[in-house]
């Protein structure tokens, strides 16, 4: 049996418009430069720089303003004094220095030197190989496979796959692990390695044998990688048949001569450089934020389609008169229809555009003066003076919803005159000082690094120790707290913190008892 029923629903839709502003609100500097450029390329009504009557109007003020300069100059002809001529920039050998440099001249393009990613490189080597078109094909198809810090992790099997689909080739596992070895013995040692044991080894078969403790080494990671990675030393000195020096000497060759990550950093053809999005300065008791120029940049819609999109709502109306002629104008009127329905299209979408960029820099101008607002004392003084501070906060500040802040201070950096920062790097959970104080987190995390360098290397500090030391210097904080905080900071668990430290006879000075319990 059929039956109708009435529900009520509130639902929140976003229009094209204000889709369009999220997406750029989250884009950063270079991401919104190509995408600027997308538009431009895609909408003909959309120009870039200033129109022609701001244009106009900048050339009026810029002439008036030469005339009173040479009227200035014309005025102190007379006035010429020979220390003048002694104190002048110029040279007398036809070269003199730049009256109008300003530091805009510091960002013009700069010619760059050509470079080649690793891959290239590699592929490069393959001529000195002799190697055979098959072979070819494979340590190709290898390269193409390894990852970006030079670890190969694809399996011989799925590389036999991609042979097969793509060449019609059928290769056998042996096949593909000889060409393997060929690829692992090309620069930097260690690349196409599948694991990090393997990596080491790679690299420590390609020394001399002389290389002190190269032997050790290599017998360590074969035969005892696990003990070598859980620093258990006193079993690897039994097993090895070796002293504390001679143990110290191979563990100092592969941490400090090997490279754990041989194509970290190579393989891409593109430098990361860091674009800030805003600059603070504090000029005289007063905070300056500026957005980069990049973020702002002069957009207008085309006055040439302009017009045109006018004569066409002026014949529309022409023809609105003259019915009559309808028939006989037939084809000319479809024409007509569609160029201005595209125009029409183009425009509104150009006009939604430039209103978008508008307000997504008037949101993020709002949002960093709201950060520079409640850090004060960090733009004044520098780190250590970081508030705890929400995105919650600033949301309610500047009256917006915290999806927005959260776009707003995703990706996007600020340069101060401490540095350049992250705008995440603001935002921290606050805690509870023993004097009842509120600190940042990121400060206790600066001191939970301090107290891990300052410590004894033979006999490191455990979670719970650490939490002691930390409760010393003011911060009441759990054992719990701070496990995470050591993971936050990439600081290994105690065992993985012991190092061999030898006295002045070269033996190993005695290990204390660990204090506390490790996590």
């Amino acid at each position: 049996m059929l039956e109708l029923h009435q529900k009520q629903e509130l639902q929140q839709k976003l229009s094209p418009q204000q889709i369009q502003y999220i997406k750029l609100l989250q884009l950063n500097t270079l991401d919104l430069e190509m995408r600027i450029k997308e538009e431009l390329e895609e909408n003909p009504l959309l120009e870039e720089g200033l129109d022609e009557e701001e244009k106009r109007e900048e050339e009026q003020i810029d002439a008036t303003e030469a005339e009173m300069e040479n009227e200035l100059e014309t005025e102190d002809e007379d006035e010429f004094d020979v220390e003048d001529l002694l104190n002048s920039s110029d040279d007398l050998y036809g070269y003199k220095a730049n009256p109008n440099y300003s530091e805009d001249d510091d960002d013009r393009e700069r010619p760059m030197r050509s470079s080649t990613t690793l891959a290239e490189q590699l592929k490069n080597q393959m001529s000195f190989l002799n190697m055979s078109e098959t072979d070819e094909m494979v340590a190709e198809q290898i390269i193409g496979s390894i990852d970006e810090d030079g670890y190969l992790r694809r399996d011989p099997e799925s590389i036999i796959d991609d042979i097969l689909f793509n060449q019609g080739i059928e290769l056998e596992v042996e096949d593909v692990e000889e060409v393997l070895l060929q690829v692992q013995s090309m620069d930097p040692a260690g690349i196409a390695a599948r694991d990090l044991q393997e990596c080491l080894l790679l690299q420590l078969y390609r020394m001399p044998d002389d290389v002190d403790g190269r032997n050790t080494a290599i017998e360590m990671l074969e035969d005892h990688y696990k003990a070598f990675t859980m620093k258990h030393f006193g079993k690897l000195k039994k097993r090895l048949g070796v002293d504390d020096r001679e143990l110290k000497t191979a563990f100092d060759l592969i941490q400090q001569r090997l490279d754990p990550k041989p194509g970290e950093g190579q393989f891409s053809e593109e430098t990361n450089y860091i674009t800030p999005d805003f600059t603070v300065r504090y000029v005289d008791g007063e905070f300056i934020i500026t957005l980069n120029g990049r973020n702002a940049p002069d957009l207008h819609i085309s006055r040439h389609y302009r017009k045109m999109l006018e004569k066409l709502r002026a014949q529309k109306k022409r023809e609105k008169k003259k019915k009559k002629k309808a028939k006989a104008s037939g084809n000319k009127k479809d024409i007509d229809k569609e160029t201005k329905q595209f125009l029409k299209n183009k425009f509104d979408s150009a006009r939604w555009f430039i209103n978008s960029i508008n307000q997504r820099r008037h949101t993020m101008t709002l949002v960093m003066d709201a950060i520079v607002q409640l850090q004060e004392d960090f733009f004044r003084y520098g780190e250590g003076n970081l508030k705890p501070m929400i995105l919650q906060d600033i949301a309610e500040i500047i009256d917006m919803d915290i999806s927005t802040v959260s776009r707003v201070v995703n990706g996007k950096y600020v340069q101060s005159e401490f540095g350049v920062y992250e705008l995440k790097y603001f935002f921290s959970e606050g805690l509870e000082t023993v004097d009842g104080d509120e600190v940042s987190n990121k400060e206790v995390k600066a001191v939970l690094q301090q107290i891990v360098d300052a410590e004894d290397k033979t006999s490191p500090y455990s979670d719970q120790k650490l939490a002691d030391k930390l409760e010393e210097k003011g911060f009441k904080i759990a054992r719990r707290t701070v496990s995470k905080y050591r993971k936050h900071l990439s600081i290994p668990v105690a065992r993985l913190r012991k190092q061999i430290v030898l006295d002045e006879d070269g033996e190993q000075e005695p290990e204390q008892e660990p204090e506390g319990v490790e996590a």
